[in-house]
């Protein structure tokens, strides 16, 4: 792992030593996290994105793994240049800070100056505000910042051979974050069989909702549950795939033991579920973390989580020569593959079926109609943009008797909450959402005329796939993580038509060119998630 320093500007004051102390000025740690948030939001690793390279060029991966991967990549190359942050939801901010002894920041609340930097990284570049702020145990409202910021600081004994602050900075999106699972089990698991079967299970129930190709980590034990969780944050966020000298890798007291031996199995199983990056294929997983903790006799807290395409998790630290941060690519065009993944999936793109939305909705319907699950698409012309909390709206005017607005009928349905507009530009980073979260919705909008063919990530449940049987409806999957990409070079207008307050989650109208797509669930009420599952179950059984 490579750190460069960062340039501290002269108004901030440097580390001082002090004796066998250092030092750091509460705003050198606002500095900090503001750079480390920044740089993140744009760039990704060098390793994260030969990760991406190889699925893109590896000849065992679909069609589809090596079309998505291409996706990812030219949006990692877009985002790179400063304007688009590399996903729509630019997450939460987390930071984890490991502070040795001999770190000496004053009377400073280092929560609130690392907080304070977070959060002006999201206002100052267009980031997204997701996060909002009860006012009871039902209402909420949006803070418009952000905040708060999720802050943990850990005191630690000096390891290494220069005292230093340590962090780990991450952003963590609604998607991936949902995918964290934890059970409590027994010891009836620890045994390969119990295990296999475990794995299969929960992996194969991922889906593709949180972006792929994913991080997938693995943690059994814990003398506590919050332990086991904990531990698995921080193994989804990159902790334990590399050894910092220095770093204290305990996690409340326990040092967890790294299992390689089953970080193969949980790749092989990811391979064998056939879902892919998310389309279809052997490239759901390009990394997997396993890690054993102690336990209780009579507890086994298992837990299962992921990191997303869009692995945002920055490394840095602060000692007495400076401020330190992890390298990132800002050219990722250079890397070596890069230009053939992309000019390759280019090649396969042109194999597509372009679906014109301006002919209106029954013209589109018919068009769709008798394709088979998986067929590859490119949508243009003008679709509705909403989510959960237009959702709900709709909901509650139907409860008080109210007609749904006439918008509805007239246009495809993109699940989706941009990122702020950049000055200049016609949008703010835009990509899917998880589609699931609107499936109970189904009967509502489709006995009424609308959602007869909505758009977004990740697999459906079967009340949805009913419905669509029902109702002669579609569902389209695009790719989540690219939303640099969807901007730039896909939506051509954007307007706010409802719900202005609603912030991220107003209804939007969008002109959209060429969008690539997949046929997911169709008229028949046939998925294309569901098949492949089936088919995997029949292979394993």
């Amino acid at each position: 792992m490579d750190f460069e320093q960062i340039h501290i500007p002269l108004e901030i004051p440097v580390p001082q030593e002090n004796g066998s102390n250092v030092h750091i000025d509460s705003r050198l740690l606002t500095f900090a996290a503001q750079q480390a948030f920044e740089r993140l939001s744009f760039t990704f690793t060098r390793e994260h994105l030969e990760h991406l390279i190889s699925v893109a060029l590896d000849p065992v991966n679909s069609p589809n793994d090596r079309s998505t991967a291409a996706q990812l990549l030219e949006n990692a190359n877009i985002a790179a240049k400063g304007m688009y942050p590399l996903c729509q939801d630019t997450g939460t901010a987390q930071v984890f800070a490991w502070k040795e002894n001999g770190i000496d920041t004053g009377a400073s609340d280092d929560v609130e100056a690392l907080s304070k930097g977070a959060l002006g990284a999201y206002e100052n570049r267009n980031l997204r505000f997701s996060t909002t702020i009860p006012d009871s145990l039902f209402c909420e409202h949006d803070p418009h910042t952000n905040g708060p910021a999720q802050i943990l600081v850990q005191c630690t004994p000096k390891t290494g051979e220069d005292i230093a602050y340590r962090f780990l900075f991450c952003a963590k999106g609604g998607g991936s974050a949902n995918k964290t699972g934890l059970i409590q089990a027994t010891k009836a698991l620890l045994n390969e069989e119990a295990f296999t079967a475990y794995l299969r299970r929960e992996i194969a129930a991922l889906g593709t909702a949180a972006c792929p190709p994913y991080t997938i980590a693995v943690v059994v034990g814990g003398i506590s549950p919050e332990q086991n969780l904990l531990t698995l944050k921080l193994a989804t966020a990159g902790l334990y795939s590399h050894t910092i000298e220095g770093h204290d890798y305990r996690v409340m007291g326990a040092l967890p033991l790294r299992c390689p031996e089953w970080e193969q199995r949980v790749l092989d199983i990811a391979a064998d579920t056939g879902l892919g990056a998310q389309f279809g294929g052997r490239a759901l997983a390009v990394s997997a973390i396993v890690l054993r903790l102690p336990r209780h006799g009579a507890s086994c807290p298992v837990s299962l989580g992921v990191s997303c395409s869009a692995h945002r998790n920055l490394y840095g630290y602060i000692n007495s020569r400076g401020f330190w941060l992890e390298k990132t690519i800002d050219t990722p065009e250079r890397l070596p593959g890069f230009a053939d993944a992309v000019s390759r999936s280019a090649a396969e793109a042109a194999q597509t079926i372009e679906i014109n939305l301006d002919k209106g909705i029954e013209a589109a319907r018919n068009q769709l109609s008798g394709m088979t699950c998986g067929t590859a698409l490119v949508l243009s012309g003008n679709i509705l943009v909403a989510r959960d909390a237009a959702h709900a709206r709709w909901r509650q005017l139907l409860n008080e008797g109210k007609a749904l607005p006439d918008y509805l009928r007239e246009y495809a349905i993109l699940y989706a909450g941009p990122a702020r507009t950049p000055i200049g530009a016609v949008t703010g980073s835009f990509g899917p959402t998880t589609a699931g979260r609107m499936d109970e919705y189904a009967d509502d909008l489709m006995s009424r005329g609308a959602a007869l063919i909505t758009i977004a990530k990740g697999n459906r449940n079967a009340q949805w796939q009913k419905a669509c049987k029902k109702y002669g409806a579609f569902y389209l999957g695009t790719v989540g993580g690219a939303a640099a990409l969807i901007a730039e070079r896909h939506v051509l207008h954007s307007e706010v038509i409802d719900y202005p307050e609603l912030g991220m989650e107003a209804v939007r109208l969008l002109k959209i060119s060429r969008l690539p797509a997949c046929m997911i669930t169709n008229d028949k009420g046939e998925d294309f998630y569901t098949s492949i599952l089936e088919n995997n179950l029949q292979q394993n059984s």
